[in-house]
């Protein structure tokens, strides 16, 4: 019995530490973004701070832009990164450099990759001044601005470049594990490889690519650097409104940056809630 149980046991104080500090910090941005925040002498619990921003246009802008940018990249990285992982699952090569190509732009940061979209895509970054003295372009200024777009382009081919192998590496290690007489039978049977890959790899292999799914459109949705970096004025995701709204020098305001980090919180566990749905079921399934 105290085997089983060592290992929790091992981890439990470290457990204690960190759930008591993300409850702490839940806590206190729940109850200030409530309009308690006694520091400053804000000491009635309300719900205007959240009528305020739902009913502002600003907001209603900002989760349009968030939702785009995290649908947007998540479906082109899921699409892509599945084809990748076929790609490389039915190439011929080194299994270790293919493996090292695709894994390496995940280990890096996306503040880094925000940094490198900027310098390579902004109307005077290295890919525009590669273009122009080609002579593909006639004056750099005639370039693109993909950074600072309204549409976020930059934004969303920053989240593309470390989304799209996380993506095949996980429907790699699912593709890799089947069994393979699942496809020497539909082989056998007529089927072409394209339609093994549409009626026999992709079904079973959904389940994975949809928590993925989930996994990245959660990351989008909430995450902070590349929409800073590369975002335009205006419209402003949610994580970047409600760092604007944190940094302002009235610290009477920061109700209305917790009201956003909530929004954001309650969307991100839905996400998770759909994620653990999505697991149990893949868990049940291999049963």
């Amino acid at each position: 019995m105290i085997k089983k149980y060592k290992p929790y046991i091992l981890l439990l104080p470290v457990t204690i530490v960190l759930l008591s500090i993300f409850v702490y910090g839940l806590f206190t941005g729940f109850m200030q973004s409530l309009g308690y925040f006694p520091e400053v002498g804000l000491k009635e619990v309300t719900f205007k701070y959240y009528i305020e921003v739902l009913k502002s246009n600003s907001f209603a802008a900002s989760l349009n832009f968030s939702i785009f940018i995290a649908v947007v990249s998540s479906v082109l990285a899921t699409v892509l990164g599945v084809l990748l992982a076929y790609c490389l699952m039915t190439s011929k090569g080194n299994k270790r450099i293919k493996e090292a190509l695709y894994k390496l732009p995940i280990i890096v940061p996306h503040s880094v990759v925000a940094l490198l979209a900027y310098n390579l895509l902004s109307q005077y970054g290295i890919l525009p001044r590669i273009l122009y003295f080609t002579g593909l372009l006639k004056d750099q200024s005639l370039f693109p601005s993909m950074i600072g777009d309204r549409n976020g382009i930059g934004i969303i081919v920053s989240y593309l470049w470390k989304e799209i192998p996380f993506v095949a590496m996980v429907t790699y290690s699912v593709f890799a594990n089947m069994n393979d007489k699942l496809e020497e039978v539909a082989l056998n049977l007529g089927a072409s490889k394209k339609q093994v890959f549409w009626h026999v790899l992709l079904p079973l292999s959904m389940p994975t690519i949809f928590s993925s799914f989930i996994i990245i459109f959660a990351y989008a949705f909430g995450a902070f650097e590349a929409p800073y970096l590369l975002g335009p004025t205006a419209p402003k995701t949610l994580p970047v409104k409600a760092y604007v709204e944190y940094i302002n020098p009235n610290l009477t305001n920061r109700p209305y940056s917790m009201v956003y980090n909530m929004i954001v919180s309650f969307i991100a566990v839905i996400l998770v809630g759909f994620y653990y749905k999505i697991f149990s079921k893949i868990n049940k399934n291999n049963r």
